[in-house]
């Protein structure tokens, strides 16, 4: 069974420069320098993403839908998943050199970055979608219609206390603005493939 999430049940881990419900959706508005990241490579911390979190059980999954229309070097939405401070997990569409990317940023204590090129998902609607069950989560996505694909399988403790809802930063720009479509819980995958 299917459910629609309300904007109004999360909470911000950073508030964005601009939030609007509009005709159902949200339009966030990320604030300049946004983002997320823990060192790997780059050195430096960063924990200023704008992500609406909701609680995230065991055997169950989460979507979200939204249009990935960017532009600038690393503007990205999608799904984000918060253990801890040090242990989170973003999945999204990301414009990275010049192009729209699908994949997904795993922290643990260090970041680790996995993409594919997805040019044809720019200017679109993406749903995202990660299921939680057993030791794992398996992260999904698919752009407008089409059947979701899958993008990584990701280890997460059986008891681990999870938050998780859709997210946007705008590292390297003022004025990204993302409608957010939709927000659902939904039972988990009951399979990877």
């Amino acid at each position: 069974m299917t459910t629609n999430i309300p904007w109004n049940r999360g909470e911000w881990t950073n508030q964005p420069a601009a939030v609007v419900e509009q005709e159902g959706d949200l339009l966030v508005t990320a604030a300049e320098n946004s983002d997320a990241w823990r060192i790997t490579s780059y050195g430096f911390i960063h924990d200023t993403e704008h992500a609406l979190l909701a609680p995230f059980p065991q055997d169950s999954a989460m979507e979200v839908e939204f249009t990935a229309a960017f532009s600038q070097q690393f503007d990205q939405a999608g799904i984000f998943v918060r253990i801890s401070g040090e242990h989170w997990i973003k999945a999204g569409v990301e414009f990275a050199d010049g192009a729209a990317q699908v994949g997904a940023v795993v922290t643990d204590r260090f970041s680790d970055w996995s993409l594919a090129p997805v040019p044809e998902w720019n200017g679109g609607r993406v749903r995202m979608r990660i299921s939680r069950s057993g030791d794992a989560l398996t992260i999904r996505a698919a752009s407008g219609s089409n059947e979701f694909q899958l993008v990584r399988v990701v280890p997460l403790a059986p008891d681990a206390v999870a938050n998780a809802g859709p997210f946007t930063c705008a590292p390297t720009r003022p004025g990204l603005r993302v409608p957010f479509h939709s927000w659902r819980a939904t039972a988990p995958d009951g399979q990877l493939h």
